[in-house]
């Protein structure tokens, strides 16, 4: 069998500088660095189909990135989070973000209503006009003040929930 390293004693001296070196003490072994601390003990655990049921409803709840960390977290009893969805909730978030839109939508139509009021029509009239707008806007801020009273219930009653 010849040997690898010898393959220049045959060959001409152009050849042996093109082959490289293998294992040599120069050579590169590449791939990630050892870890200080490797986990190489391994458990099986099986489950039944109601247990493996469970398992996964815990899983899922934790929004742990995978299994093997949840167990691990699960046995050693370290904090992990539980993230739960009401379908309620979210709805309710999705009404208050759509009536903060609103409110941006109101500001900028009455900024320029007010502009083409002034514009266009006699100071009177104008005044006339924009007196009724004030009235409307102070119901406007009055229900604005019961959403936020209804956010702040809910997020108490949340806040119950969750302790």
């Amino acid at each position: 069998m010849e040997n690898l390293f010898n393959v220049c004693d045959s060959h001409s001296n152009a050849i042996c500088d093109t082959i490289p070196i293998f294992m040599g003490k120069y050579s590169n072994h590449g791939g990630r660095r050892a870890k200080t601390d490797p986990s190489v003990n391994r458990y099986v655990v099986r489950f039944n189909a109601e247990e493996n049921a469970r398992f996964l409803a815990m899983f899922d709840k934790s929004g742990a990135d995978n299994k093997a960390a949840f167990i691990k977290n699960f046995l050693f009893q370290k904090p992990f989070k539980v993230f739960t969805f009401d379908e309620n909730t979210r709805i309710f978030i999705d009404k208050l973000a759509g009536f903060n839109s609103t409110y941006r939508t109101i500001g900028v139509s009455y900024d320029t209503l007010v502009r083409t009021l002034r514009e266009n029509f006699t100071e009177k009239k104008a005044l006339a006009t924009i007196a009724e707008l004030e009235k409307l806007t102070i119901r406007l801020v009055s229900k604005s003040q019961d959403i936020v009273d209804l956010a702040k219930k809910f997020d108490e009653q949340w806040s119950q929930k969750s302790h």
